[in-house]
C-alpha cells in the first residue's frame, strides 16, 4: 500500500482483496486512456453514463507519461483510512430536513448504531439499525443532493449517499455526514457497524 512500482512490458501486477476496508485504488502515471463522457471516464452506476463497467479480459490503455521514472514510497502518505476502528465514527451536521422525523428518533441517530447493508454499493449505504420514524405523513418534493446525505424512505432504514448519489431526491434529508468523514463512510464493509456523532455547522 502507498508505493509506487515501476513496470515493464509483460509484468503482471496482483490486486488482492483488501485486508480491512472495502476498496484499493491503482493508480497509472499518464493516466488512463479511455474516452470520456461528459469530462469522466467513470461508470456511472445510477445513470448508466460512461464507458461500459470493466470486466475479466478488458484492456486498458495508459496515457503517455512525462519526465522520469519515479518509483519507491511517495514522500507525502495519504491517512491509512483502511485502517478502520470496529465501529466507525462519522461526524455529522443535523439537517435540512430533520423537522420530518421525530425527535425520539433524531436522539437514536445520534445515540445507537447502525450496520451497513449487503444492498449497499458506490450509490449509497443501506443502513439497518434503529427505526427513524416520519413526523410528516406527506410526501416532499424532489431537491438537490450532495454526498454524504443521510436519507429516510418510508420504512425508516437510513440511506447514506455517496460518490454515485442521485442529483435530486425526494426522501428527507435529516443530516449530512461531513466531507472529511464521507472517505471513511466508502470504505465500510457489509455487516460493519457505524455510529453517527452530531456536531455543529462550520
Amino acid at each position: 500500500m502507498h508505493q509506487a512500482f515501476v513496470l515493464e512490458a509483460g509484468d503482471v501486477l496482483h490486486v488482492g482483496t483488501a485486508r480491512a476496508g472495502l476498496r484499493t485504488y491503482v493508480a497509472f502515471r499518464g493516466g488512463i486512456d479511455a474516452p470520456l463522457v461528459l469530462g469522466s471516464a467513470a461508470t456511472d452506476l445510477l445513470t448508466g453514463l460512461g464507458p461500459a463497467r470493466l470486466a475479466p479480459g478488458d484492456v486498458l490503455w495508459v496515457g503517455a507519461a512525462w519526465g522520469g521514472r519515479t518509483s519507491g514510497t511517495p514522500a507525502l502518505q495519504p491517512p491509512p483510512l483502511f485502517q478502520l476502528p470496529q465501529i466507525a465514527q462519522l461526524r455529522t451536521v443535523i439537517g435540512p430536513r430533520n423537522d420530518w422525523i421525530t425527535a425520539e428518533s433524531i436522539k437514536r441517530l445520534a445515540a445507537e448504531p447502525f450496520t451497513v447493508n449487503h444492498a449497499s454499493n458506490r450509490i449509497g449505504l443501506r443502513l439497518d439499525g434503529p427505526r427513524l420514524d416520519r413526523a410528516r405523513p406527506d410526501e416532499l418534493l424532489s431537491e438537490g443532493l450532495v454526498p454524504g446525505a443521510i436519507q429516510v424512505p418510508p420504512d425508516g432504514r437510513p440511506i447514506l449517499l455517496l460518490a454515485d448519489h442521485p442529483t435530486t431526491g425526494g426522501y428527507p434529508v435529516i443530516a449530512v455526514v461531513i466531507s472529511d468523514d464521507q472517505p471513511i463512510a466508502a470504505q465500510l464493509r457489509p455487516g460493519q457497524q457505524l455510529r453517527f456523532s452530531l456536531v455543529p455547522p462550520r
